[in-house]
């Protein structure tokens, strides 16, 4: 179940074939990409003990691809890093998984080697890990570690989601059954990190022999996508919510041709009803939406693209707002605090369970027993089901607002809020209250140009929802602060509030 044999099954299937490519030429056909593979693996086997963790702080590029897939080829365990984390953080992943060695690139080299034995794309030490004859694919089982998948850390120290062989193969299989067939004519497009979402939904493409783009950036450049998705055509690709905001706002790209685009896949954070109406109005019918979790791969919900495209469905605008229907490989259940499940329309967290889920957080018993209770994967997400089985995100449980008893969740009041032509970007928050235990607090960024006023927000709050639900206060901003996946980092917009 190695998922390094999907290069080598290429190399000899279609050798000719572009697998990576680096902007809009090819960087390395199957044939190449396979010879590296196998010899890089060789030397990574004989650096290191069996299954030994090798870590990568790459910005992204095609060696880590590269890198990826040579150390599965080794029968090595991969830990993806973030590459814009502190030099300190990258050291506590480095650490928590005793990792033998580090792939880095030059712009995070200076930050990882003090953390332990380095080699650095470009160098000579990197060219000679791509020398020699190699060896086989070590095989693997589907209970072996595969990729250690560290979250975000934005509250704590990050925890290493332990994912199998089975998990990721569990993934890829989802995708083709619910998001779209892949085939050699299409591409996927990295435009966010490959270190988390993007690298995992990047695997669907060279399982099947597809094409996977490189931006010469390494990163989110709108005008730059528009122009690899002419270069290349039937291109897919990851964008967390605040990445399509940003597309469709920018006027390079919305003057574009977009027929290169198949498919943008969404997920990471809820996506505003507001947004994706623009974007489906601006793209047509190509976006999905994704729900899952580092812990889950990528695989909880799904809503296609034909959902999305059929406006004369009742109740389409409630469909398009959820995050769809629970995946045909996972059990998803909605339960109370005692985790009893519910019944439609009342909320609660959502749990999941099936083959897709982690294995367990690495070297962290009390996380994983606290996670994995009772058979079950605890989200810490909150939501509710409909009557026709489709799931609507409320909140993280965390980010729940409680006014006077009352529980306000701050998507709906978002959602209201983005009605307004004048609001770019919202989030709301909760902030503490002497009287009501906390108040509403809404964190606007308003187009560039444009004026909003308080008493217009408040006259649009006050049409749509429930008095108690409206802020009580408004912060203007330039841009909200967000983390390197696009999420909204409402923990620093708390430490704004005081």
């Amino acid at each position: 179940m190695n998922l390094a044999g999907w290069v080598e099954k290429w190399g000899r299937a279609a050798p000719e074939q572009t697998a990576i490519a680096l902007g809009g030429g090819t960087y390395a056909t199957y044939r190449q990409w396979a010879a590296r593979s196998r010899a890089m693996a060789g030397n990574l086997a004989a650096a290191c003990s069996p299954q030994a963790r090798v870590a990568i702080a790459m910005t992204n590029r095609p060696e880590f691809l590269e890198a990826l897939f040579a150390i599965w080829h080794a029968g090595l365990v991969a830990v993806p890093m973030n590459a814009k984390l502190h030099r300190d953080e990258f050291g506590y992943i480095v650490g928590n998984t005793e990792a033998s060695l580090i792939l880095a690139s030059p712009d995070r080299a200076e930050d990882v080697a003090p953390h332990g034995r380095t080699i650095v794309t470009g160098t000579g030490d990197w060219r000679n890990l791509a020398e020699g004859d190699g060896i086989d694919i070590v095989p693997r089982g589907r209970d072996d570690l595969a990729w250690l998948f560290y979250t975000s850390g934005t509250t704590g120290r990050p925890k290493g989601a332990m994912l199998t062989y089975g998990n990721m193969m569990e993934q890829t299989l989802a995708y083709f059954a619910e998001i779209e067939p892949v085939g050699f004519g299409d591409a996927v497009l990295h435009a966010a990190p490959m270190s988390h979402g993007s690298g995992c939904y990047g695997l669907p493409f060279v399982a099947m022999g597809a094409k996977t783009v490189i931006p010469e950036s390494a990163g989110f450049d709108p005008e730059e996508i528009a122009h690899l998705l002419s270069a290349h055509g039937n291109v897919s690709f990851f964008a967390a919510p605040t990445m399509v905001s940003r597309l469709i706002n920018h006027g390079g790209f919305a003057a574009a041709d977009h027929r290169g685009l198949r498919t943008i896949i969404y997920g990471g954070a809820p996506m505003h009803f507001e947004t994706l109406q623009a974007a489906m109005n601006m793209l047509g019918p190509k976006l999905a939406q994704i729900y899952g979790q580092g812990e889950v791969p990528m695989t909880i919900t799904a809503l296609s693209k034909e959902l999305h495209a059929d406006r004369t469905r009742p109740r389409w605008r409630e469909i398009v707002a959820s995050v769809g229907l629970p995946r045909s490989n996972v059990e998803v259940c909605v339960a109370d605090d005692a985790d009893r499940p519910l019944p439609a329309g009342e909320i609660g967290e959502i749990l999941v369970r099936g083959e897709v889920v982690m294995k367990g957080y690495w070297n962290n018993p009390q996380a994983t027993a606290e996670t994995l209770r009772a058979g079950w994967l605890h989200t810490g997400d909150m939501g509710a089901f409909d009557a026709e089985g489709f799931l609507t995100l409320k909140d993280r449980s965390k980010d729940m607002i409680i006014s006077g008893g009352s529980n306000i969740y701050p998507r709906e009041v978002e959602e209201i809020l983005l009605r307004h032509p004048g609001v770019l970007e919202v989030s709301v928050i909760g902030r503490p209250h002497a009287d009501w235990g906390e108040e509403v607090v809404a964190c606007v960024v308003p187009h560039a140009e444009q004026k909003v006023s308080v008493d217009e927000l408040d006259a649009l709050c006050l049409s749509a929802i429930a008095r108690f639900k409206r802020p009580r206060h408004y912060v203007f901003l330039e841009a909200l602060p967000k983390n390197n996946y696009g999420k909204v980092l409402k923990t620093e917009l708390r430490k704004l509030q005081g």
